[in-house]
């Protein structure tokens, strides 16, 4: 079995303040299409349609600060809204302002220090080419932990 991988997106995030307590956050935690330098050892293309079984088996997916600590949504208690679209995968969520673990990271969010989003996950289909200077890998399928 694989082992979970770690991809980061350079998408920007969207957070949005209600005038209740909700703090609204939305981007693409992946992209399709673009080529990812992974350490110098390859590059790496997540293909369209990847997340697609994923969210069709309803992966339980949860929302982490660095891929760690506990999670501030997830997908099996509906506060963690994930899509797959013509760009990728799309992510949204209602954190709870009211939660102190979200109080905390939100200042950051706002002040661009938290910034990009990520993925964890691990490959259940892939291929590879290794014609050019480095092998290149093309992510088709994958088990979705968190974003």
């Amino acid at each position: 079995m694989s082992e979970r991988e770690i991809r980061a997106a350079a998408q920007p995030m969207e957070i949005r303040e209600d005038e209740g307590e909700a703090i609204r956050v939305s981007g693409y935690a992946a992209v399709f299409g673009e080529e990812t330098n992974i350490g110098g050892m390859f590059t790496e293309v997540i293909d369209r349609g990847a997340f697609a079984n994923a969210l069709q088996r309803q992966d339980d997916v949860v929302f982490l600060v660095n891929h760690d600590g506990l999670p501030l949504a997830r997908t099996r208690s509906g506060t963690l809204r994930l899509t797959e679209d013509e760009r990728g995968l799309y992510m949204e969520t209602e954190l709870d302002g009211t939660d102190p673990d979200v109080r905390a990271i939100v200042p950051k969010m706002k002040r661009g220090d938290l910034d990009k989003m990520s993925f964890a996950f691990v490959p259940k289909r892939q291929e590879w080419d290794d014609g050019g200077d480095i092998p290149k890998r093309t992510i088709q399928d994958l088990e979705l932990h968190d974003v």
